[in-house]
Formats: C-alpha cells, structure tokens, sequence
C-alpha cells in the first residue's frame, strides 16, 4: 500500500500512535497484566452464534484489529460495543445478542494487542482506533448510531465519539470521572467529555461496585445530571459482568438496550 521510500514515515508514525501517556513504564506494565488476564480467544465460544461474522479494521497507523459483527437481518442502526480493560470480544458476544434481536448491526472488536487485533495497546492508540471505527460506521448510512461502554470503555468511546457528538444515544456503564488520578493527562477524563446536551447519555452506576466505585464516578454523575443524562444507580449492581447473579445482569442489559433503543 505503500511506496518503498514511504516505510520509514510510516514506521515513525506507528511508534507515535502508540506512545504512552500515562506513564512510559506504568502504562505498558497496566496494559499487559490486562492483556494477560483477558486471556487468549476461544473461537468455541462464539461457535454457536448464528448470524456473527469475523471482521477486521485497519487503522490509519497500519494495525489491524480483530473483532466480531453481529448482523441484524434489517438493521435499524448500529452498536459499538467498549469493552473492559480485561476482556476479550468473544467473551461478550453471547449477551450482545440481545441488541441484534432488536435489530441491531452489534460490532465489537478487540483492543490493539489484545486477542484477534496487532499492535500495543495504549491508552491514545486505543482512542484514536475507535474515532476511526465510529467515523468508518457512520459512513454505512446507518440510521442509528448507539454506543455502549463498559469500564474503561467508557472513556475510550466518549474520548473517540465524543469530540464531535456524532452519535444518536450512549451507555457509560461504570466507567470513572477521571484516570488523571493514575498519571493520564487530564484531557482524557471522562467528565471532560460530556456534551453540554447529555440528554442523549445514561450513566450506570453499581453500590456494589468495587472495581469503579460510586464515589469514583460521583463526579462524572453529578456534571451528566445537570446536562440532562439519564442517571441509573442500582443498589444491587457491581461492576459489568460481576453481578450476583444471571438474572441481576441480564436486567442491567435490558436496561442499556431500553435507553438505547428509544426514539
């Protein structure tokens, strides 16, 4: 794709993409103990999905994430789905399907240097990815443009989507006000994406939540309130994917896809 004497540009831009911000040996040593335990793909996990197609994305720097599309049969729009800094998609796809019976396009991929994608994952590689998935997916004539973050893919999803608002409606599922706290620059906390109109925006929050706790996203809640968002806080939720029980988690993604959902 590119010339020969083009290689070394490239390259330089690559190791650019992927620089730390938060730390030059703090924010590597956090992204491979998540990538160690998010684990490895299984591809039986997802074998007995109907309708999921692999897929693949090339970012500007040359990398290739790896991820999955759950196809609605008339799609209404789509959903791109953040995950945790400790997960896999294959690992998600299964709940997922309850957007693409509402028929919805679900894409979900995993982060650069997780699973299925190449690359290092790095906190400004990995915002810059999903500005480029979420502008690429607005291109498709997608009637409607929802996004669903879970923990850190909150801010990932707001810090990428949020720049221009070009969305119709957002989940932020127990995700924190701010990560300055550990060493990021200031420009990537969540609460400083808020739109002004966040009326488009629910934020979840779990009292038993002891991964992202309520008074780490007390900020982020009280600043989305008073711009109009959606505020769920449930005595009963912990952080996505560790609620007591089957039932108790299905009725919080029945919750996320209520407020996606509406007209």
């Amino acid at each position: 794709m590119f010339m020969a004497d083009s290689s070394k540009p490239a390259a330089a831009e690559a190791v650019n993409a992927e620089q730390a911000v938060c730390g030059a040996i703090r924010e590597p040593l956090a992204f491979w103990l998540w990538q160690r335990i998010a684990g490895r793909p299984d591809a039986q996990r997802v074998a007995h999905i109907p309708n999921l197609e692999p897929i693949r994305f090339t970012t500007r720097d040359g990398v290739t994430l790896g991820g999955y599309k759950l196809a609605a049969r008339a799609p209404k729009g789509y959903v791109l789905v953040a995950q945790g800094n400790a997960m896999l998609a294959d690992q998600l796809l299964d709940d997922l399907r309850l957007f693409r019976d509402l028929g919805f396009d679900v894409y979900l991929y995993d982060y650069r240097g997780y699973g299925l994608s190449g690359g290092k994952g790095r906190l400004a590689a990995i915002v810059a990815d999903y500005a480029e998935i979420a502008a690429h997916l607005n291109t498709l004539g997608y009637a409607r443009r929802l996004l669903y973050g879970i923990s850190i893919g909150g801010v990932m999803l707001l810090n990428a989507a949020g720049r221009d608002h070009n969305f119709d409606a957002a989940v932020i599922d127990s995700s924190p006000s701010r990560i300055s706290g550990f060493g990021c620059p200031e420009s990537y906390d969540l609460v400083g994406h808020l739109p002004r109109d966040s009326s488009r925006i629910m934020i979840i929050s779990g009292a038993r939540d002891t991964v992202v706790s309520p008074a780490q996203m007390a900020q982020l809640i009280d600043v989305a309130a008073s711009r109009g968002a959606a505020i769920l806080r449930h005595d009963a939720f912990a952080h996505p994917y560790q609620d007591s029980s089957h039932a108790l988690h299905r009725h919080r993604l029945n919750e996320v896809a209520r407020f996606l959902m509406q007209e």
